[in-house]
C-alpha cells in the first residue's frame, strides 16, 4: 500500500515541468482526521524550491497528480497541505497484496547479519520474582520478540546474580533459623523458600542494630558492627576463596531457586536462549579490572579498593574493586558484555533493567568504550518506570512484594469471576473454561503493562486490567474471537481475488489502519516499545468494530464486497493474532 514512492517520483517531474525546478524531498503524513484525503504533502517544504502562495504551489500540483497517477480520485489544499484522496481500486488492490502476504508485516531474520541480544528477568537468587520482575520479563522478552519480527536474528538472555552479600544473608539465615528445611519437607517452591530466609535475616539485622543502639552506638555504627552482616560478609570472603562447606551450601539452596525461577518463567511465557552466571562473569571482569587498571584507566585507593574517576564526562568517581578484593556489580558487569560480544555474533545489546539504575549504565557503557571496545557505542539501556500498587511501593527486605506466582494466580481467578458473570461460556467443559480464564487472566495482565510506554511508571490495578470494554486484552481478545466466529460461519470459498467493489468510509479508514502495521513493527523494534505495537493493536480492533457495526458480513447482498469484507475480517483477525503474539499474549477462539 506504499504509493509514496510513486508521489515522489511524480511529484518531481511535475515541478520540474511547471517551474523548471528539481526537488529533492516530498514530506508526507497523515492527513488530519477533519479533512478529506488519505495522505497529506506539506507544500511548505516547496518553498525554499519555489516562490509563491502555497495554496496555489498546492493546486497546480495536485491537478499535476490527479492526472498522472490513476490511483488518486481527488485532492484538496488546506494552507501549505495538499491532501490526496486514493481511489477505490488503490485501496482494494492494496488490500490483496496484504491478503496473500503470509505474516504480514512480519521479516524474517536475515542469517547474515550479525544479530542482536536482549538481557531481562536477571533476578538475585535470595528472593523468588515479584511485580516488577514481571513487568520487566513481559517488557523484554516482547522487546526482543517484536526485533526479530523486524528481521533481525535476535539472542535472550539474563545475568542471573547468585554471588555476593545478599545471598549469603540468605543463607545464613537458613544456618541459624533453618532447621535443614527445604522445599520437599516444607511444601514451597525453591525461591519462595530462600526468599523467606531473606526476609529472616532482615528481621534478625534489625533486632540487632536496636540491641547495639541500646548500649549506646550511633545508628551508623550499629548497622556495620551488627554480628549478623560481619558474620553474612565473613561467608561471602569464604565463598571467594573456596570454601567447599559455603559453597556446597551456596549450590544447593541456588539450585532450589532455579527450580522455582522456571516454574514462574513458565507460567509467564517467556524464556531465555542462553543465562549467565554472575559467579562465573564477576572473575572475568576481575581480569579486566586488572588489566584496565595497568593501563591507567583505574587507580587504587589507599585503602587497596579500585576506582575509575570519571568527573571529566560530568559524572563521579565509581569503585570496581573492594578493598578486601571481592568485585561489585560493575565488575561482573564489564565482564558479563565482554563474555556475551566473544560469545555470540552480535552488534548491539539490550539492557532491560529498571530506572533506578540509570546512571550505573551510564557509568557501565563509558567505562566498556575506555577500556577501547568499539562495540560499547551499541549498548542500549530500556529503561523503564516501577510498578507500583494502590497501596504504595514494593520492599523486598520486608517481605511486601506483590509475588509474581500470586499474581498470576490472581489474575486467573479473576477472568474466572468475570466470566461466569457475564455468562458467556454455555458448551464449554471445565477443562476449557480454565485453559480459556488463563488466556484471558494473562492477557489482561500482559496488555495492562505492556500498552503503556517502559519509561513510565505503572500503578498496576487487577481488576481495571480485567474489562471486556475499553483499552484492555480482553477486550481486544474478544474482538478476535468474534472475527473466529463470523468465519466458522462461512459456507462459501472466499479464497476468490476480488478487484471491482466500492468501498464505504469504514472499510477505508480499516484498510489505512491495518496497513501501517509493518511500519509499528518497524518502529517498535527502533524504539525498544511494546506500547506501540498494543496501541496499534487496539486501534486496529477499534476500526474494525467500528466497521462491523455499520457494514453487514454474510448478510451483505452484493457477492463481491461479502467475500471481500470476509477476506478483510480474516486479515484483521491475523494482524490481531500476530500483534498480540509479539506482545506474548494467547488469543482464544472462542469466548
Amino acid at each position: 500500500m506504499n504509493i509514496q514512492n510513486t508521489l515522489t517520483s511524480v511529484i518531481q517531474k511535475g515541478f520540474k515541468e511547471i517551474y523548471n525546478v528539481e526537488i529533492d524531498n516530498v514530506e508526507f503524513q497523515a492527513t488530519r482526521k477533519d479533512f478529506a484525503g488519505d495522505i497529506t504533502i506539506v507544500v511548505f517544504a516547496f518553498l525554499r524550491h519555489v516562490k509563491g502562495n502555497p495554496v496555489e504551489i498546492g493546486t497546480r500540483i495536485g491537478e499535476y497528480i490527479k492526472n498522472n497517477v490513476s490511483e488518486i480520485r481527488d485532492f484538496n489544499v488546506v494552507k501549505g497541505f495538499l491532501n490526496l484522496e486514493f481511489s477505490d481500486a488503490y485501496f482494494v488492490n492494496a488490500f490483496n497484496a496484504i491478503y496473500t502476504t503470509e505474516n504480514f508485516g512480519i521479516i524474517s531474520p536475515n542469517e547474515e547479519e550479525k544479530a542482536v541480544m536482549v538481557e531481562y528477568s536477571s533476578p538475585n537468587t535470595n528472593k523468588p520474582l515479584h511485580l516488577g520482575h514481571v513487568r520487566n520479563n513481559l517488557l523484554g522478552y516482547s522487546v526482543a520478540e517484536i526485533i526479530a519480527a523486524s528481521g533481525k536474528k535476535v539472542y535472550k538472555t539474563q545475568i542471573i546474580n547468585d554471588r555476593g552479600i545478599h545471598i549469603c544473608k540468605s543463607m545464613l539465615a537458613w544456618q541459624r533459623f533453618g532447621n535443614g528445611e527445604t522445599p520437599e519437607t516444607s511444601g514451597l517452591k525453591g525461591d519462595k523458600l530462600v526468599g523467606n530466609y531473606y526476609v529472616a535475616f532482615d528481621k534478625a539485622y534489625k533486632e540487632e542494630i536496636k540491641e547495639l543502639e541500646e548500649k549506646g552506638l550511633t545508628t551508623e555504627d550499629a548497622k556495620k558492627q551488627a554480628p549478623i552482616l560481619l558474620e553474612a560478609q565473613e561467608m561471602l570472603r569464604k565463598w571467594e576463596a573456596g570454601d567447599e562447606e559455603v559453597v556446597a551450601l551456596w549450590k544447593t539452596m541456588n539450585q532450589w531457586v532455579y527450580e522455582g525461577f522456571s516454574e514462574t518463567y513458565k507460567a509467564l511465557g517467556v524464556d531465555f536462549d542462553k543465562n549467565y552466571y554472575e559467579s562465573d562473569t564477576y572473575l572475568l571482569g576481575k581480569k579486566v579490572v586488572a588489566d584496565g587498571l595497568e593501563k591507567g584507566v583505574f587507580y587504587r585507593k589507599e585503602d587497596g579498593s579500585v576506582w575509575i574517576d570519571l568527573t571529566d564526562e560530568g559524572l563521579d568517581e565509581k569503585i570496581v574493586l573492594r578493598s578486601d578484593g571481592t568485585a561489585v556489580y560493575m565488575t561482573q558487569d564489564i565482564g558479563t558484555a565482554i563474555e556475551r560480544f566473544n560469545d555470540y555474533n552480535i552488534d548491539s545489546l539490550t539492557y532491560t533493567v529498571g530506572n533506578e539504575q540509570d546512571y550505573h549504565f551510564k557509568v557501565l557503557f563509558l567505562i566498556l568504550k575506555k577500556l577501547g571496545y568499539d562495540w560499547a557505542e551499541n549498548l542500549y539501556h530500556l529503561s523503564y518506570g516501577m510498578v507500583e500498587l494502590p497501596s504504595g511501593k514494593m520492599k523486598s527486605r520486608e517481605g511486601t512484594v506483590v509475588d509474581a506466582d500470586d499474581l498470576m494466580v490472581e489474575m486467573t481467578d479473576t477472568a474466572r469471576e468475570i466470566s461466569q458473570e457475564l455468562g458467556k461460556l454455555e458448551g464449554y467443559s471445565e477443562e476449557e473454561k480454565e485453559t480459556l480464564y488463563k488466556i484471558i487472566g494473562m492477557g489482561a495482565l500482559k496488555y495492562f503493562i505492556l500498552k503503556v510506554d517502559p519509561r513510565k511508571q505503572i500503578l498496576f490495578d487487577p481488576k481495571e486490567s480485567i474489562d471486556f470494554n475499553g483499552n484492555t486484552g480482553p477486550f481486544i481478545q474478544y474482538t478476535y474471537a468474534r472475527i473466529q466466529s463470523i468465519l466458522r460461519k462461512v459456507d462459501f470459498d472466499y479464497s476468490a481475488t476480488i478487484s471491482d467493489v466500492s468501498l464505504s468510509d469504514k472499510e477505508k479508514s480499516l484498510l489505512k489502519q491495518l496497513e501501517l502495521f509493518p511500519s509499528v513493527i518497524q518502529n517498535g523494534a527502533k524504539n525498544h516499545s511494546p506500547a506501540l505495537i498494543a496501541n496499534y493493536t487496539y486501534d486496529l480492533v477499534k476500526e474494525y468494530n467500528s466497521f462491523y457495526q455499520s457494514s453487514p458480513i454474510l448478510g451483505c447482498e452484493d457477492e463481491n464486497l461479502k467475500i471481500f469484507r470476509v477476506q478483510l475480517s480474516d486479515k484483521v483477525a491475523q494482524t490481531i493474532k500476530n500483534g498480540f503474539k509479539l506482545l506474548g499474549i494467547e488469543v482464544p477462539n472462542r469466548m
